[in-house]
């Protein structure tokens, strides 16, 4: 038998007026997702444990059987981990956003999503400027930032704070000085960038700082053969993803037109994940689109990420003897624009059959699996 999760990141969301009081999940055209809960069996999985925030980092790890109570040390080491960063004795990773600051408010997260190029023209300049701080780029507005001889420092995520003042977010604690030194080169330099000139001349939004976040050493994980008994591949555009995965020993498989936004190639996923399984006895196929749509407080946007998931859906459906399970890895409501902690709905086809009749929070809510710890939720799907 094969097996494949398919993750929806930040599908979840809350009924909405505008809706009828429907959730996006219920108004949306998702024939094969809601095929998957109808012939199969539903629950609700808590993935983010009491005292942590919720993030995609620790939902996911937590949906892939690794309790962030023993194996979470931030979001920066797990990022690095995919960029072939290597973590020296004493140093922390950053995870390092490229964001537009105007007026002391933040106005924008991801810099108008910057593309990687431009990214990488700002990060490449602006390492030479840091001294012992050395900075990476990444993937669009999403990269890194590693920090010698680091204690540490509270941070916020910048999508948190979207439309309001930065003041009472800026980094606090031992690493605080160092950081905040490093926002101010930043800011300097970026100022007058060519990259951003070009931006400005387009009518994009330029990258004016940086924002360091979610810092942290190096974890250790138990390779996932050894935990499971089987081995694992990633699908995802997005560094965190595959960090989780390299430091699992799982396959990480590229997939030309992946991008980690809107545009990603849904389709072409699924084809690589079918084709995956072939030497493969089980894929993690994440798509990052309906968040991205939550954080831009798009409620078109992230119905079509949804029904064009739903589509590719129908390529996985089509391989015989797998075990198909689709779920989010945490709510990204529409009207807060960020996630938040509730548990979300998953259907698995494969392991039995329930009652439901639609895949979404209420009908999933219903389902026989009840309500699922997330560290456990693989050795439930592997279960004879």
């Amino acid at each position: 038998m094969k097996y494949i999760i398919i993750l929806g990141d930040g599908m979840a969301d809350e009924p909405l007026a505008e809706l009828g009081g429907r959730t996006p999940l219920e108004y949306a055209d998702i024939p094969n997702m809601d095929r998957i809960a109808r012939e199969g069996r539903c629950g609700m999985l808590r993935t983010v444990p009491e005292g942590f925030e919720p993030g995609s980092d620790v939902a996911n790890l937590s949906i892939l059987g690794y309790d962030p109570c023993t194996s979470y040390t931030g979001r920066g080491p797990l990022e690095a981990a995919s960029m072939g960063v290597t973590l020296n004795e004493g140093e922390m990773a950053y995870r390092c956003n490229l964001v537009a600051i105007r007026d002391g408010l933040m106005e924008d997260f991801n810099a108008g999503h910057i593309s990687s190029a431009e990214g990488a023209e700002l990060l490449n300049d602006l390492s030479t400027a840091l001294g012992d701080v050395r900075a990476y780029p990444g993937v669009g507005y999403r990269n890194l930032m590693v920090v010698p001889r680091a204690r540490g420092a509270a941070t916020t995520p910048p999508h948190d704070i979207v439309g309001r003042p930065i003041a009472e977010f800026l980094p606090r604690g031992d690493d605080a000085d160092l950081l905040l030194d490093c926002m101010g080169r930043a800011r300097e330099i970026f100022s007058s960038h060519p990259v951003n000139r070009r931006r400005l001349d387009e009518g994009k939004t330029p990258a004016t700082d940086i924002w360091p976040w979610s810092g942290g050493k190096k974890p250790s994980f138990t390779p996932f053969r050894e935990k499971y008994g089987r081995t694992g591949g990633m699908i995802s555009a997005v560094d965190l993803l595959n960090g989780i995965a390299r430091l699992a020993g799982m396959d990480v498989i590229p997939v030309p037109g992946a991008t980690g936004f809107l545009d990603t190639d849904y389709e072409a996923k699924a084809r690589y994940a079918v084709d995956a399984l072939d030497r493969l006895d089980f894929v993690y196929m994440h798509v990052e689109a309906p968040d991205e749509a939550g954080h831009m407080g798009s409620l078109e946007e992230k119905v079509r990420a949804i029904e064009r998931l739903d589509e590719a859906i129908g390529i996985v459906l089509e391989r015989p003897d797998t075990v198909v399970a689709v779920l989010p890895d945490h709510p990204t409501p529409i009207r807060c624009k960020t996630h938040t902690m509730e548990p979300v709905p998953f259907a698995v086809l494969g392991k039995g059959r329930d009652d439901v009749s639609a895949f979404s929070e209420r009908e999933a809510a219903r389902g026989s699996f009840g309500l699922v710890q997330a560290p456990e939720f693989l050795s439930l799907l592997f279960s004879p």
